[in-house]
């Protein structure tokens, strides 16, 4: 089934292949209409960010969380209560085999990084740095350190450069001697 314009008459074509003639029908006037929608979204905000009445252009932080078609602002400590979502805070840790001496590695770091601080032997039980306060390296052994953070995006991009950095001294360690 289509629909033909023959000479400014629009006609319903019904050919469905089959032996009888096939049928013609002329078009009904239809009268052409559009449809608006408001592209504007309402997000209520529940729990602790309902006690207090945001003031006009204040800024709501929270997370946002759609549900059919409904939307609702809430802060992180409500989010288990209103949803099947947890939060948890991950610690990683990572050893690397490295035999080199810990105040070089130290003093590599200071030159890319701009905050590497060293840690009082008592919190960290032994030998310790911390680069821009998300990324803790420890000496472990005289062939091994290890890095230790809380799993966010910028701790895990600080661990992945400080790692590469780790390696990079390696090979100019290994291809000096």
């Amino acid at each position: 089934m289509f629909m033909a314009d023959i000479a400014g008459v629009r006609v319903l074509y019904t050919g469905d292949y089959s032996r009888e003639e096939d049928c013609h029908l002329c078009a009904a006037e239809i009268l052409q209409f559009s449809l608006y929608f408001n592209s504007e979204k309402m997000a209520k905000t529940i729990r602790r960010l309902a006690e207090k009445t945001p003031e006009v252009g204040e800024t709501v932080s929270g997370f946002l969380v759609k549900k059919a078609f409904t939307y609702q602002i809430m802060a992180l400590d409500d989010l288990h209560v209103f949803s099947q979502l947890s939060t948890e805070n991950i610690s990683q840790r990572i050893t690397i085999a490295y035999s080199g001496a810990f105040g070089v590695l130290k003093h590599r770091l200071k030159q890319i990084f701009e905050s590497v601080e060293s840690l009082p032997d008592e919190e960290s039980e032994g030998p310790a740095f911390r680069v821009h306060e998300w990324l803790t390296v420890k000496y472990e052994s005289e062939k091994h350190i290890s890095l230790h953070w809380r799993s966010d995006p910028i701790s895990d991009m600080v661990s992945d450069s400080v790692i590469i950095s780790i390696l990079l001294i390696l090979i100019l360690i290994t291809s000096y001697c």
